[in-house]
């Protein structure tokens, strides 16, 4: 898959979210987190919303189907527009095999992100969900393990490795 014409989508849409990203957050005021939660989705506020979650979709889909040069242009796609990787996401409700699969896979794609902690939480986020819903995580972690990066970007393990540390079990309440 010639990815060009995404990367081209992404770029833009990067463009229109990062004022978004970049604005500053008043930790002073005491009210910052419920200003946060009302306020609209960064895509709709920048007026990309369908634009952001059909280059997501491009994005993922090729990040599954596409060899290894693929999967490592989806990574650097990620890598090098912060804002859109930040902004543009699947939706919060899932409730299947297929649903877990897609977002370990996106998380696969963001490839540690900005700092792996948040990555490794996800994952157990996602995990803990997953068996709430009596989804086997263990053969859908080895799938996605394998499609992921085995550079250590942050001293923090490799994305494989962080994907596999889902079969540990972490009660985060």
């Amino acid at each position: 898959m010639n990815l060009a014409a995404v990367r081209a989508d992404v770029a833009t849409i990067d463009e229109l979210l990062r004022e978004i990203a970049e604005r500053p957050v008043d930790l002073s005021d005491p009210n910052w987190m419920a200003t946060l939660r009302q306020a609209p989705a960064p895509v709709e506020e920048a007026g990309v919303t369908a634009e952001a979650a059909a280059a997501l979709e491009s994005l993922l889909d090729a990040y599954e189907t596409g060899g290894s040069p693929t999967r490592a242009e989806v990574r650097d796609i990620f890598r090098d527009y912060g804002s859109f990787r930040w902004a543009a996401g699947l939706p919060n409700e899932w409730e299947s095999a297929r649903d877990f699969r897609r977002r370990l896979v996106h998380v696969s794609a963001v490839d540690q992100g900005s700092d792996p902690r948040d990555e490794l939480v996800t994952i157990w986020s996602l995990c803990n969900r997953a068996r709430e819903l009596g989804i086997d995580v263990e053969p859908v972690l080895r799938e996605v393990a394998e499609l992921s990066s085995d550079a250590d970007r942050y001293g923090f393990g490799s994305m494989r490795t962080l994907i596999m540390r889902g079969l540990e079990e972490h009660d985060l309440d």
